[in-house]
């Protein structure tokens, strides 16, 4: 078989692939073609070893027997000659047995060293499919319609989780459309800028002209706390504000004046907070409420910050005080000025520690409003101008930092430029001012739930009903007396004399509301005297006493005859005072005593 020639046997599988089951959608289900090693596999299992060579096909015929004895030298010279030829030896069937026993125990040995080595050929065995049980028609039927109804549930299935993610896909794009639309309100109300991959906002006050070294930087984040299956609240905002934890809740700056100073070892920290925080608006969102009171904190600490600085800085007779939130200054010996920083967060601690404190009933909003004019007076002055800065070269800076470079300004010029009084001066000279004016207050209404508590400068202390009249009438007498004391006031400043003073005069006609207010008052000679009754329902009437001299009309009288008698004044006259020039009661009463006054 040397000369034969080689035949190339190709063990490999086909490329395609063999179908399986097409499915009512028209999707194909393929086979998996096998490896090589596992085709081997399966070709080896098809061969019967249990088959032998000496069979009735391999007996020789009876003819040809005799060839069988002939010499195996003359065998082998015709085997090139005759392809086939029966054996007439009567070993042959004896040798052809051994030759493949001899055969089948040689590939055995080689199949066994290769399997032992693991090197070239593994053996696995092969799965044959099981030939399917015979089924009656009704279970061939259900068989039938359990693949139908699993086919069609797939593709339902399938239909609705593309629907789902289609859904999911939708809702994500209107909430970064949402998130983008509410960033742009955003930015339209507060500096923005991005920085990497985060956003961030400028709450300081720098660009208006402000020196507190507080970042004030907040952070904004996408808000992903709502679940998109759920129904979404009517408060949802896409986006939400992160501030730092030093700015969070509320705060206010507390100005309050008492008349005893408390020991400065009993001073500690301030926590005095009874006004409500502070809810957002109907229609505005939640970040811009939340923006807005971490400002007003960021303010007020700078405000407090200023008046410390000031506090240690000014020299005075009576030092200030700095204690933790709080500074005390005394304008007036016994009088104490204290100015608090109260901050309270969004925390239960804080709050109810807050709520243990007393309770900020003698506050003056006047001075915190005032505080806070201040200091954007303050932020005005130190911000630079709108024109350009000659040369060109220099800075943006303050504007006295400006000025100094063309100007050849020095350090006493440019500290000149700067305000002389500070925050702490200007607020301790306004509550001065309310002190002074609260010493000058005539009475005091103290509004109750059924009644109104009245009390005098001089301490009495009358109680009025809920009826609106007691009311008007008693103010209506109040203003009557206040004008007799206005002239009593006003002849001490002229230089006038006080004759007589009386708040309940007896004389004249009965007045329905209150009682009637008199006063009588002379020039500093004596020649003129002024007599004013005013009346809470009869109103003012003045009358002018001259000398006896001036009056032409007068008898002459035989009693009076020395001329020194003369010079006493005669009687009174009623002053038109409707006719009188003056904007009010007192303009027009200190014009009459300048007249009557001899120069």
């Amino acid at each position: 078989m040397s000369g034969a020639p080689a035949v190339r046997i190709s063990i490999e599988s086909a490329s395609e692939k063999q179908v399986q089951e097409v499915g009512l959608d028209g999707s194909e289900t393929y086979l998996q073609p096998l490896s090589m090693s596992q085709n081997l596999a399966r070709l080896a299992q098809r061969i019967d070893f249990s088959q032998g060579s000496g069979s009735e096909e391999d007996e020789p015929p009876p003819g040809a027997q005799a060839r069988d004895w002939a010499a195996p030298g003359d065998a082998e010279d015709e085997e090139g000659l005759v392809k086939f030829q029966p054996s007439l030896w009567p070993w042959d069937s004896v040798r052809n047995n051994l030759r493949g026993a001899l055969t089948e125990m040689c590939v055995l040995y080689d199949v066994l060293s290769i399997v032992k080595d693991k090197k070239f050929m593994t053996l696995d065995p092969v799965v044959q499919d099981p030939l399917p049980p015979k089924q009656n028609p009704q279970t061939l039927q259900l068989i039938s319609k359990k693949k139908s109804l699993a086919g069609a549930a797939q593709i339902l299935l399938k239909g609705a989780e593309r629907l789902s993610k289609s859904v999911a896909e939708n809702q994500e794009n209107k909430r970064q459309r949402d998130f983008n639309s509410e960033l742009l309100r955003l930015r339209q109300h507060w500096k923005l800028r991005k920085v990497g991959d985060k956003i961030l906002g400028d709450l300081s006050y720098r660009s208006a002209g402000s020196l507190f070294p507080h970042h004030g930087t907040f952070e904004v984040i996408k808000n992903t706390d709502i679940d998109l299956d759920k129904k979404i609240p009517e408060n949802y905002c896409p986006l939400d504000v992160q501030i730092p934890s030093d700015l969070e809740g509320s705060a206010y700056i507390k100005v309050s004046i008492q008349k005893q100073a408390p020991d400065i070892g009993d001073l500690g920290t301030v926590n005095l907070f009874k006004r409500p925080l502070p809810k957002s608006k109907p229609g505005a969102p939640h970040w811009q409420t939340k923006l807005e009171a971490a400002q007003n904190v960021l303010l007020c600490k700078e405000i407090f910050a200023q008046l410390s600085r000031e506090a240690v800085q000014i020299k005075s007779q009576i030092p200030h005080i700095v204690v933790k939130n709080q500074i005390i200054s005394q304008p007036f010996p016994g009088l104490q000025l204290s100015i608090s920083l109260c901050h309270s967060s969004n925390d239960k601690k804080s709050q109810k520690a807050a709520s243990e404190k007393q309770s900020p009933e003698d506050h003056l909003y006047v001075l915190e409003h005032n505080l806070h004019q201040l200091i954007r007076e303050f932020h005005k002055q130190t911000l630079s101008s709108t024109m350009m800065p000659h040369p060109a070269s220099a800075p943006f800076g303050h504007k006295r930092m400006r000025m100094a470079g063309p100007q050849a300004f020095d350090k006493n010029d440019i500290s000149s430029l700067q305000p002389n009084e500070g925050l702490l001066e200007k607020i301790i000279k306004q509550a001065k001012h309310i002190f002074l004016r609260r010493r000058s207050i005539q009475l005091q209404l103290n509004i109750g739930v059924e009644q109104i508590r009245v009390v005098h400068r001089d301490g009495r202390v009358i109680t009025l009903s809920h009826q609106e009249q007691e009311l008007q009438d008693f103010l209506l007498s109040q203003m009557s007396q206040h004008q007799v004391h206005a002239v009593q006031q006003l002849a001490k400043v002229m230089g006038w004399h006080v004759l007589s003073f009386s708040n309940h005069v007896g004389l004249g006609p009965v007045e329905s509301i209150g009682n009637a207010s008199a006063i009588t008052v002379a020039s500093p000679s004596g020649d003129y005297a002024i007599s004013v009754r005013n009346g809470p329902e009869s109103g003012s009437k003045v009358m002018v006493q001259f000398p006896r001299c001036q009056c032409k009309d007068l008898p002459k009288s035989d009693v009076l005859q020395d001329s020194k008698w003369n010079h006493l004044r005669g009687p009174f006259r009623e002053v038109q005072w409707n006719k009188m020039e003056g904007r009010n009661f007192v303009y027009k009463l200190e014009l009459l005593m300048a007249a009557l006054t001899p120069c």
